[in-house]
């Protein structure tokens, strides 16, 4: 039987490859438009196309130098200076330099800036969820870009931020070639435009509901990549993506379902893969429904899924459950005050909807992501689940879904979803990633709660230095969010993947991807 590799796996062997890799993917990209996504489905093919300020080292969280090679604050964390990389050049053979990056990060963060495309519906909605908004914004971390000469950018903050760096290093947060922005214009980051960045994949062509096909950058100033081509499928269904794996038409796969582990590990050509555990996924109530804007209504439905029956019986031994939004690597930043997990007990939950006023419970309509993700690898018997549970205290659930893209989009329109799943790998090792994607005045907004003091300690942990000082605000916040319980922790899932035995050199990221110019696949057939 083949070994189950928990961490960073397939140790690299020499030697190029000249075929084409091929991965099967789960989903369509949103769009290839840096800066202008929220979901890692883009940011998996995005991390092929661009390269970021800072980066990670590969398997970790840890910083290491990206297209920056440096990075300094100044004493109180309020100036942060980006040293870059010389010698540089885009895909289309523009020169990177202090002028890109500042065109990047400008067009991201200021609204009226003539490439934001704010007019033809742009909304670059992770930069005010990252970094507090945007130009001009009370609440806006950063206040000012400067370019100081050809290969040295300084950008200047309203507020303390020991975190910038962490926050750069995203993979939102590609830099894109300015010649190429302002030559595609709106359509740039469509199916009908050309992605144009530093990294080590080329873009070819993207045949939306099918593929991505990509090409190796000969001239990548980092690891070259070691196949003649890179093809990134989308199969959205996680047993085709399985039976494809086993019949060899695609290489390497993420996020299998948790129940296919046995059978990765029973076939000789296959070797499973498990993910760094590094996220959440959880269900968030709206506030803007009548029922669930009612404190005691949400607390029956905490106490009336049974979280723990759920994981056991979809994570297959690959996920936990407990009370807490950040996942277990960040144990340190939970409060002590907080129970290990919500309570179960459905009586109490049903005497609690009745003390609400709703004896006989109401309807109400959940919504289930239509692709598979890390955190909710089957979301449609999972939300089934969920729907069952709550029917035992008198709520009956409408289970909806739509397009992925839709889904996204539509969460943060008015009047939004009444009950939704979703979840969150992390983007950076802080625990603001986590809070601060989902709480908070430029989070996302699809709860219709952000109350003062949730901002003030946000603010608090983005400007704390030390993890001493960052654990006594976030204890704080997770106190204040599991008694509210507007967004209910459902689990932190190692998310499954495969390779054919083949494939060398893949160092999962417990970010939840990764470039692929690591790989090689001698051996192919």
């Amino acid at each position: 039987m083949k070994k189950l590799l928990l961490t960073a796996l397939l140790s690299t062997l020499s030697g190029a490859s000249a075929a084409t890799l091929v991965f099967g993917g789960n989903g369509e990209p949103v769009s290839l438009e840096s800066g202008n996504i929220t979901d890692g489905i883009s940011i998996l093919v995005q991390r092929q196309i661009y390269d970021t300020l800072v980066d990670f080292k590969n398997g970790t969280t840890d910083l290491i130098p990206g297209l920056a090679t440096k990075w300094t604050p100044n004493a109180n964390n309020t100036q942060w200076t980006f040293t870059l990389r010389k010698g540089v050049r885009f895909h289309d053979g523009t020169p990177f330099n202090a002028d890109a990056v500042v065109f990047n990060l400008g067009r991201w963060w200021d609204k009226a800036h003539p490439y934001g495309f704010r007019d033809q519906g742009r909304t670059f909605e992770i930069m005010g969820e990252l970094l507090g908004g945007y130009k001009g914004d009370a609440t806006a971390v950063i206040k000012n870009i400067v370019k100081v000469n050809d290969s040295t950018v300084r950008v200047e903050l309203n507020k303390p931020s020991s975190i910038l760096p962490n926050v750069l290093a995203a993979g939102y947060f590609g830099i894109a070639s300015p010649a190429a922005i302002r030559k595609e214009g709106a359509k740039y980051g469509t199916p009908a435009s050309k992605p144009v960045g530093t990294g080590p994949f080329i873009f070819q062509s993207w045949r939306t509901g099918d593929r991505v096909t990509l090409l190796p950058n000969k001239l990548y100033w980092g690891e070259k990549a070691k196949v003649d081509q890179l093809v990134i499928r989308n199969i959205k269904d996680a047993s085709q993506r399985l039976n494809e794996l086993k019949a060899g038409t695609i290489d390497f796969a993420n996020e299998l379902t948790p129940d296919s582990l046995k059978n990765i590990q029973a076939d000789k050509n296959l070797v499973a893969v498990k993910r760094p555990s590094f996220n959440v996924g959880f269900v968030a109530l709206n506030n803007r429904n009548q029922y669930l804007k009612n404190d005691k209504v949400r607390q029956a439905i905490s106490m009336a899924i049974n979280k723990k029956e759920i994981v056991d019986a979809f994570w297959n031994g690959l996920g936990v459950s407990n009370a807490s939004f950040l996942p277990p690597v960040m144990s340190w930043a939970n409060s002590p005050k907080v129970p290990a997990d919500y309570k179960f007990d459905p009586q109490a939950a049903k005497r609690m909807l009745a003390e609400a006023g709703y004896p006989n419970g109401f309807t109400i309509d959940l919504w289930y992501m239509p692709v598979s993700r890390p955190y909710f690898p089957t979301p449609k018997p999972i939300a089934e689940a969920i729907a069952a549970d709550l029917s035992a205290i008198g709520i009956k659930v409408n289970l909806k879904t739509q397009d992925w893209a839709k889904y996204l989009e539509e969460r943060n329109k008015e009047p939004g979803f009444d009950m939704y799943m979703i979840g969150w790998t992390g983007d950076y090792g802080d625990p603001d990633n986590f809070y601060g994607a989902y709480y908070g005045a430029n989070a996302s907004d699809d709860i219709n709660w952000n109350p003062a003091n949730v901002q003030s300690l946000l603010e608090q942990g983005r400007a704390a230095a030390t993890q001493a000082a960052k654990a006594k605000v976030y204890q704080q916040l997770h106190e204040i969010t599991y008694n509210a319980a507007y967004r209910i922790p459902m689990v932190h899932s190692n998310p499954l993947a495969a390779a054919r035995t083949y494939v060398r050199g893949w160092i999962p990221s417990p970010l939840g991807s990764e470039a692929f110019n690591t790989i090689s696949i001698t051996g192919k057939k």
